[in-house]
């Protein structure tokens, strides 16, 4: 993925003689979804395949115009998973991109050296992978497990790079890019001091990429073996969520059989009642290890027009860390209360 921009460059309309020449220096897009997602995705994304790059062709446009100093790659690749996000609605499409850069700028200890070696440590303790089989949708499932956290090897924003990577690497796929994702997170074991590390600015970052600075499409996250301590985690990570996306939360407790309504034994690990053996995180580390050139790429820093107004960009900086400051002194008594 190129950080190169040709923005400088005059950008003929779209559909005119000269679209040729301006698309020399990029790859080809050739579509690899089969027919039924190309169905699914014009009935569900709103997704024209007649039409499609001509779509991408108007966002790139878009760019050119209103930020010509984002850095950001304008392969038709790249710029189709951020309208397929947002159902092809350019306006939308065009923000969630430049969400996604200001995410990057904005916090360095996330997003500084950000490639899958830095972060073998995380990925050898098991804290996310990847389940080798989609669900009935087509869905990958994410498997997080913060119990294999230890906090005193490195910190929580460690354990975010890896999941961030591992979406990185899951949304170059076009059927992850129509078909979404599915996450499943086993608190289990995870104690007063461990949430305490995910207080209310950490939250805001993580729901505020999840949802507004990352083209992927999340269709549900499904929690097990939550302790008591979860309510007070959600308490916190609630007032960030959008409805959409907190309809979409499954609280399964110790009840496999609830778990296993939302995804099927089969593809599941015997460590959650499935069938398809012990949980491997081996096959995927390898994967993800093996992509090390694709994250080596220099993602250029947002730089935003000196006309740009203060609500394009998605963290506002010092008052809202303050705000979340004083919300997580506000949320440890009920922090305590759950334990």
């Amino acid at each position: 993925m190129s950080g190169d921009s040709d923005c400088t460059r005059t950008s003929p309309s779209a559909g005119s003689p000269s679209d040729n020449e301006f698309l020399i220096d990029r790859p080809k897009y050739v579509c690899s979804l089969s027919p039924d997602l190309v169905t699914k995705a014009r009935e569900e994304l709103q997704e024209k395949p007649e039409w499609r790059l001509r779509d991408v062709q108007a966002l790139r446009d878009m760019v050119c115009k209103d930020y010509p100093s984002l850095g950001t790659c304008l392969d038709d690749a790249f710029l189709l998973r951020f309208l397929r996000a947002r159902k092809f609605d350019y306006d939308r499409a065009l923000q969630l991109l430049v969400n996604y850069h200001t995410c990057r700028r904005s916090w360095p200890e996330v997003f500084n050296n950000l490639k899958p070696s830095a972060i073998k440590p995380v990925l050898e303790s098991g804290f996310v992978t990847v389940l080798p089989r989609l669900d009935p949708e087509g869905r990958h499932v994410v498997c997080i497990r913060p119990d294999r956290w230890t906090p005193s090897n490195y910190p929580i924003t460690e354990n975010i790079r890896a999941i961030y990577l591992t979406l990185e690497k899951l949304i170059q796929s076009e059927e992850t890019q129509v078909n979404g994702i599915v996450i499943l997170a086993d608190y289990k074991g995870v104690s007063l001091s461990k949430a305490s590390h995910f207080g209310p600015f950490v939250a805001k970052k993580v729901i505020g990429i999840l949802q507004d600075g990352f083209p992927i499409r999340i269709k549900a996250v499904n929690i097990i073996n939550e302790p008591r301590i979860f309510k007070g985690i959600f308490a916190i990570i609630k007032p960030f969520l959008k409805e959409k996306i907190a309809n979409r939360f499954f609280l399964h407790g110790c009840d496999l059989n609830s778990l296993h309504q939302n995804i099927p034994p089969v593809i599941l690990p015997e460590e959650y009642g499935g069938t398809s053996g012990k949980l491997d995180i081996s096959t995927w580390n390898e994967l993800l290890l093996a992509s090390e050139e694709d994250f080596l790429h220099d993602f250029s820093q947002l730089v935003l027009p000196c006309d740009s107004s203060p609500h394009d960009m998605l963290v506002s900086g010092d008052a809202d860390e303050k705000q979340c400051d004083d919300s997580l002194r506000g949320m440890k008594p009920q922090l305590y209360y759950c334990y």
